[in-house]
């Protein structure tokens, strides 16, 4: 890929630029996922298993696309909040990408639905029947 782009020197005088890459690159800031055939259901089961977690899940599964992590208002560390991100993402629940400064996350509901038919709707009828419990 050939680029060219025009900048001034100290004086105000168009010069050439060369780019410091001039092929595409993969991005820094691409996140690892597992393949849909390598996601595992004890990771699955680890990752749902923390209150916080399937507390995003349940978010995200509420919502119509995406949502930035920023969305969430967890009673955690940002840290920690990172970390359970992380979790979610490595496990193949969700998968995290860059748009801008926002890292966006969805619900891999399809990968899971047809590695584990049912498991993701089963999870989350019981989690919210839990709070319905338990707020009573």
């Amino acid at each position: 890929m050939d680029v060219k782009l025009r900048g001034f020197s100290y004086y105000g005088v168009p010069e050439e630029l060369e780019p410091a890459v001039t092929s595409p690159a993969v991005s820094s800031r691409d996140l690892p996922h597992p393949a849909s055939d390598e996601i595992r259901l004890e990771d699955v089961l680890h990752a749902l298993s923390d209150p916080m977690r399937l507390r995003i899940v349940r978010e995200l599964s509420g919502a119509r696309g995406e949502l930035s992590c920023s969305h969430f208002d967890l009673p955690v560390t940002k840290s920690t909040t990172t970390h359970h991100f992380r979790v979610l993402r490595e496990s193949g629940v969700i998968r995290q990408v860059y748009r801008g400064t926002a890292k966006m996350n969805g619900l891999r509901r399809d990968d899971l639905d047809e590695l584990f038919p049912g498991l993701l709707a089963a999870l989350l009828d019981a989690a919210a029947r839990q709070a319905v419990r338990l707020a009573g």
